[in-house]
């Protein structure tokens, strides 16, 4: 059950653009820019990102699409974890800033098998991290260089993002039981 919904669509958006923003004031320099959205809810919100930075500066920032299955140390043992394959964009991301995009931000882990999957691809510049959401309870050092919005919960609280291209709708809900 919802407990609130904290983002709207218009809120999503204008969150996305101000990253897009943020981005382009860090790295904006042509053909420098690779956006790999973790998949599930990253890779929408990358494709948005990288339109905005078409849109706002005229740079076309790669965008592609991260699957970190392989590289999760949270999942059961025996669990299936695809074909292996787990980067997917066209370019070559060895000596690129590559931005890495997620919907919420909450132990770190997904963050840590991301790394491991676009190392064995190649060897970045520099790799940053964009969230819509950022909710606390980190189990691993990882700070985001991009923040949507802060949003501390419980741990008995989630934070769903709901995208159109999955739900049929845009926004951020927290849920969870009632203390």
């Amino acid at each position: 059950m919802d407990k609130a919904i904290i983002l709207d669509a218009a809120g999503i958006d204008r969150t996305l653009m101000r990253i897009a923003h943020e981005i382009i004031e860090k790295d904006g320099s042509e053909g420098s820019i690779v956006l790999l959205g973790i998949r599930r809810g990253g890779v929408p919100l990358a494709r948005q990102i990288g339109e905005n930075i078409k849109k706002f500066s005229g740079i076309d920032a790669a965008v592609g699409e991260l699957d970190i299955t392989k590289h999760r140390d949270d999942l059961p043992e025996g669990a299936a974890v695809g074909d292996g394959v787990s980067v997917f964009v066209d370019e070559d991301i060895r000596g690129r800033v590559v931005v890495l995009v997620d919907d919420v931000l909450h132990t770190g882990r997904t963050v840590r098998a991301a790394m491991d999957a676009l190392i064995k691809r190649g060897r970045p510049a520099i790799v940053r991290l964009a969230v819509l959401v950022d909710r606390g309870h980190r189990e691993l050092p990882i700070r985001p260089d991009f923040v949507g919005k802060n949003v501390p919960t419980s741990k008995k609280e989630m934070i769903e993002v709901r995208l159109p291209e999955f739900d049929g709708v845009k926004e951020v809900a927290i849920i969870g039981a009632e203390d």
